[in-house]
């Protein structure tokens, strides 16, 4: 069996537009992505498939359903059952069969998906007993010891019954993993939240990278553009121009967690507007 590599969608959900695009104004962000009655915007959350033949590897795992009714409601999120594991099956794969997940960042509509779907009066469980869960050591001791400012974004029961499992490696910045034909290497991101750790998959002679949340749809491409959300958008902004820069030069491949349209494009610098731009984005990633 040769390298495959698929698009997953999770459960999309909605958050507040303002919040989504920082500083810029309402007027310029809804043209890329309208408001609904309460300002927020639909986006994805969307996780990456990676079969070997031997083995079943994710990145990300979206929002999931782990979320109460109350609380899914104020995120919009669509679906009461975790998708991502719809998703999984139409590939012919079951969460037993799942042997790697690799996380960037321990953010809930990043990682919920990793957690059985919301029942009364039960704490959602694991979902893949014999996956390993990699995280960078960083984006571990940031969940797990939160700022005030992000402490709502993280899942202390799913750090437990992570740390509880048996089965969670720590990453470093660097560090390679080899799968098939698939070279794996890591490098931070430290704009989004302390910590994160962007994938960078080489294959043949293609290349493509799994940002996250350094660049989470089309819409970011644009230089200027942050997220309310980012602890440093300075320093987003430069490792976002670095990253950009380079998939350019190289006619690579970016992977979209969020964009609620495209799963993946390539990027060319746009002289006029003097910021990049997609270039054959796919709403769907069949590799």
């Amino acid at each position: 069996m040769t390298l495959q590599l698929f698009s997953l969608p999770g459960n999309a959900y909605r958050l507040d537009g303002g919040a989504m695009f920082g500083n810029a104004p309402k007027a310029l962000w809804e043209r890329w992505m309208p408001a609904d009655e309460q300002n927020r915007i639909a986006l994805a959350t969307r996780a990456l498939l990676v079969l070997t033949g031997k083995e079943t590897i994710l990145f990300e795992a979206g929002i999931g359903a782990y979320l109460d009714p109350k609380f899914r409601a104020r995120f919009g999120v669509q679906g009461a059952e975790n998708v991502l594991l719809e998703s999984l099956a139409a590939h012919g794969s079951t969460p037993p069969d799942v042997t790697h997940i690799f996380i960037s960042h321990l953010h809930f509509d990043h990682a919920g998906g990793l957690l059985s779907a919301w029942q009364e009066g039960r704490e959602p469980e694991l979902l893949f007993p014999n996956a390993m869960y990699h995280v960078g050591a960083a984006a571990w001791e940031r969940a797990t010891h939160p700022h005030p400012r992000d402490r709502a974004s993280f899942i202390p029961a799913l750090h437990r019954q992570m740390e509880a499992s048996g089965r969670l490696k720590l990453v470093t910045s660097g560090e390679v993993f080899s799968f098939l034909d698939l070279e794996l290497s890591f490098f931070p991101s430290e704009g989004h939240t302390p910590g994160l750790l962007c994938a960078d998959l080489r294959f043949g002679s293609r290349r493509l990278v799994f940002p996250s949340d350094l660049v989470p749809g089309s819409a970011w491409l644009h230089l200027p553009i942050s997220m309310g959300y980012d602890r440093f958008p300075e320093l987003l902004i430069d490792e976002k121009r670095a990253l950009l820069t380079s998939l350019a030069q190289e006619d690579a491949w970016i992977y979209y967690v969020h964009d609620p349209l495209y799963a993946a494009s390539k990027v060319k610098w746009h002289e006029d507007h003097q910021t990049f731009v997609p270039v054959d984005a796919r709403k769907d990633l069949s590799i």
